[in-house]
Parts: C-alpha cells; structure tokens; sequence
C-alpha cells in the first residue's frame, strides 16, 4: 500500500447478522467502537445501532416505501468522500454485507477509488 493510502481513512464493511446485538462477532462490535462515522441500512436493528458510541454520527442509506433515500451510485460516493477526509466509515448491513445487500458493489467502487477495505462478515440467518 502506498503512503498515500495509508494517510486516507478507511471503510469496514460490517454485517450486523439477523438482528439480535449478540449475535454480532467481536470484530464487527471493534468496528463500531472505533468507527468515526456509521452508515447503516434500514434492515439494521435498533439494539445494533445501539451499540454506536453517541458521539459517532450515523447515516441512514435505508429504503423508504420502496425509494432509496440515497441511490447506489450515491452511497458509494458517500463512503469515498468520507474516506478519503480521513474518516474510518463504518458500513453496516444487515445479515452479511456480501449475501445480502450490494456490499461487493461497495467493495469494488472503494477499491477503484484506491481505498483501503475491511470485511467483517455478519452471521446468517
């Protein structure tokens, strides 16, 4: 990895299982602990959420009534601009970001931008 890379932040994709805190494994509950910033989908339970330290913000990228409240192309944007201000972003999807929901679509688009990339499976349901 280049030195430039390593001065840019970096986005953990994080899988936050079928719901219950419990089931999370321990790396994705170190994820939140440290992350700067958490963009999370509506599939994301409240008691995961929960788990967030207060000062960190969060991001909902949930779906409303069937419309995105940010598009795909959107999204990705999102988590490189924060990225590259430095920020560790914590990207949480329900179940498993790679099963689940377009987190390798995520994974792709951030590695095009030269950014660093962590996946953090989430227990199936």
């Amino acid at each position: 990895m280049s030195k430039h890379a390593r001065s840019l932040g970096r986005v953990i994709l994080v899988g936050a299982g079928p719901g219950d805190p419990e089931l999370l494994t321990l790396r994705a509950a170190r994820a939140l602990s440290e992350a700067d910033l958490v963009v999370h989908d509506g599939l994301v339970d409240d008691r995961v959420l929960d788990l967030v330290p207060r000062e960190t913000p969060l991001i909902s990228v949930a779906k409303r009534r069937s419309r995105h409240t940010l598009p795909q192309p959107g999204i990705n944007e999102l988590l490189i601009e924060k990225a590259r201000a430095g920020l560790t972003v914590v990207r949480l999807k329900g179940g498993d970001p790679l099963i689940f929901g377009r987190g390798g679509e995520e994974a792709e688009a951030l590695r095009a931008a030269g950014l660093a990339v962590e996946i953090v499976p989430g227990v199936s349901a």
